[in-house]
């Protein structure tokens, strides 16, 4: 990327205005609220063919309302670089504790200040900049570019990037390389990208005995007593030892409920919910097999008199582990922050889940690279000014490594 193009502003007030415009709607997780046809109207202008794409039921509303989402796409070669994002948020929580009105964006003291503005409007805004710019500058450009923009990834995400995908891959239509505008960066712009994440396995367990009184323990099966010692071992089991990429599988309890609300009452039902996040060392099937040969453990043959406690657990995959090991892909992100910010970034597997799951297992090489997320799903949530033109810079760099010859 040449020195002038560095030191260009168009980058910087381009970005700013369209973050802000995408800002000003309030699109709580489903509702896009009308983002998504801001950008089909501006990539249109650009070449690109816009679809929307619409998964869920018209007639309900919550976590099952209908999602809408946008495949853009401009030109027919591979390869095949593709921008996802969401452009629906988070909740505020109570307004009256931001600084600024969540859904008024505010530059103050160098900072843009909305819901959203690092998680991950931003982002989009920064993207679409960047291929409108290039596009521009090459109009006979290498390969396809493409856009997957859903409502859904802040929800349940199930009628979003997935549905999406499914319809790609049910028509042959795939991703060579996938650039998903994440807020990946943690200290400066482009410090961190995610080449990968970690997969996520969750299960809640549901162990019933037989309620009482606590003075009659002999008549009673204590479903707390029974578990107790069968998650002891659960906690303190290694699972793997992880590898180059991913640090090493680990588990969390994050609820224990139990109890009836009576301090003399054996209650009849526990439940824990607890969480995997898991490398590629280890698969969901293994992880499975090995807790309830734990819980078989401790359950078999347990009984008190004529009564004893029993065990379930109900599981639930959120996204498998993957990896995009250093290629052509990463490679061209590490020359594009390189070349804007003279930062040599790092990269990393750590966080959360993101749509990234959903595209990877396609064979697309995927990464993660955006502004940094200090503040994303907080109060007060908000980006650097400065970095909104040269996120865009560093997009439009990416694809010019990878669609020019």
């Amino acid at each position: 990327m040449s020195d002038s193009k560095k030191e260009n502003p168009t980058h910087q007030q381009e970005t700013l205005d369209l973050s802000i415009a995408l800002l000003e709607r309030p699109s709580v997780t489903p509702d896009d609220d009308g983002c998504q046809d801001m950008l089909s109207e501006r990539l249109a202008q650009a070449g690109f063919d816009c679809e929307f794409m619409y998964f869920g039921d018209r007639d309900k509303t919550g976590e099952h309302a209908e999602v809408k989402n946008l495949w853009a796409r401009r030109g027919t070669a591979d390869p095949v670089i593709c921008f996802a994002g969401h452009t629906d948020v988070v909740p505020t929580g109570d307004e009256n504790n931001w600084t600024y009105p969540p859904f008024t964006p505010t530059i103050a003291d160098g900072y843009l200040w909305a819901r959203g503005a690092a998680d991950m409007k931003t982002g989009i805004a920064a993207f679409t900049v960047a291929a409108e710019r290039f596009v521009a500058n090459h109009p006979k450009h290498n390969g396809s570019i493409a856009f997957l923009i859903t409502s859904d990834e802040e929800g349940p995400s199930i009628n979003g990037t997935v549905k999406v995908i499914e319809t790609l891959e049910a028509r042959q239509e795939k991703i060579t390389y996938c650039l998903v505008g994440e807020p990946s960066s943690t200290d400066t712009l482009g410090d961190i990208i995610k080449n990968g994440r970690r997969g996520s396995l969750g299960a809640v367990l549901t162990v019933t005995g037989k309620q009482g009184h606590v003075a009659y323990p002999h008549l009673a099966s204590n479903p707390i007593h029974a578990a107790m010692s069968a998650l002891a071992e659960l906690t303190n089991a290694t699972w793997d030892n992880g590898n180059d990429y991913f640090p090493a599988t680990s588990l969390q309890i994050s609820n224990i409920n139990s109890g009836t609300g009576a301090t003399n009452v054996i209650p009849e039902t526990l439940k824990v919910v607890f969480n995997f996040r898991f490398s590629t060392e280890t698969t969901e099937d293994e992880l499975k097999a090995k807790t309830h040969a734990i819980f078989d453990k401790y359950f078999k043959d347990s009984q008190i008199l004529e009564n004893h406690a029993s065990y379930d657990i109900h599981w639930k995959l959120s996204g498998q582990p993957f990896l995009t090991p250093e290629g052509k892909l990463v490679s061209a992100c590490q020359c594009a922050i390189k070349a804007v910010t003279d930062v040599d970034t790092t990269l990393s597997t750590s966080g959360g889940t993101s749509d990234g799951r959903f595209i990877a297992p396609t064979g697309a090489q995927v990464v993660e690279l955006g502004v940094r997320n200090a503040t994303i799903h907080q109060v007060d949530e908000k980006v650097e000014v400065d970095d909104l033109g040269k996120l865009a810079q560093i997009y439009e760099g990416i694809l010019e490594n990878l669609l020019l010859d």
